[in-house]
């Protein structure tokens, strides 16, 4: 089994990418922000589809009572451990982030593009989802695996 990001986590990003696509085509102010916030979120994605999302896709196994083979386990130690440590970076990149999708959405409101607003407002909700769930997600994983891992370990 490989280490994977939950299909739908993957699909929502994958989805947030084409709707800011379709939002730096929108011209003026509103595409020019549009593009800000790509050229500040394209790294950031690409890390939180590294290290970031990938352990979560143990979170069904494990709470079925099921054991990830030792490989697989300790990737995502690694992962969840990586977070952990940058945890205090991509924390930063998200308020950077956000204050580039709050110039979206004024450049979108004065322009008259409804759909490019909500959705910049979807974008900031879906960034305090991964604070305040799936980045805790994936580090407690982590934990758990290294607890269980050294508690083997001991037998």
């Amino acid at each position: 089994m490989d280490l994977l990001i939950p299909t739908p986590l993957k699909a929502e990003h994958d989805e947030l990418h084409r709707a800011l696509l379709r939002a730096t085509t929108a011209g003026g102010r509103t595409g020019e922000a549009a593009r800000e916030v790509a050229r500040l979120l394209h790294p950031h994605f690409v890390k939180e589809e590294a290290f970031a999302l990938p352990p979560l896709g143990l979170l069904a196994q494990l709470a079925r009572g099921e054991t990830p083979a030792p490989a697989v386990a300790e990737a995502a130690i690694g992962m969840a451990g990586r977070l952990r440590a940058e945890l205090p970076e991509m924390l930063a990149e998200h308020g950077r982030i956000v204050g580039a999708l709050e110039a979206l959405v004024a450049a979108a409101d004065t322009e008259g593009h409804a759909e490019v607003a909500a959705f910049a407002e979807a974008l900031k909700q879906h960034a305090r989802t991964e604070e305040e769930v799936l980045y805790p997600a994936a580090i407690l994983l982590g934990d758990r695996l290294r607890d269980a891992a050294a508690g083997a370990g001991r037998a």
